[in-house]
């Protein structure tokens, strides 16, 4: 998992997903999993 400082620059990445489960903000990413990332 590669941290980053904010979700929005995870967002604008091909093939990422922002997700929201059980009140947490998550990006997955199929193409590249090193973006993942939760927030909250």
């Amino acid at each position: 998992m590669k941290a980053s400082n904010s979700l929005k620059s995870l967002k604008n990445k091909p093939g990422s997903q922002v997700v929201r489960r059980r009140g947490r903000v998550y990006v997955i990413n199929k193409l590249n999993p090193r973006f993942k990332a939760r927030q909250g």
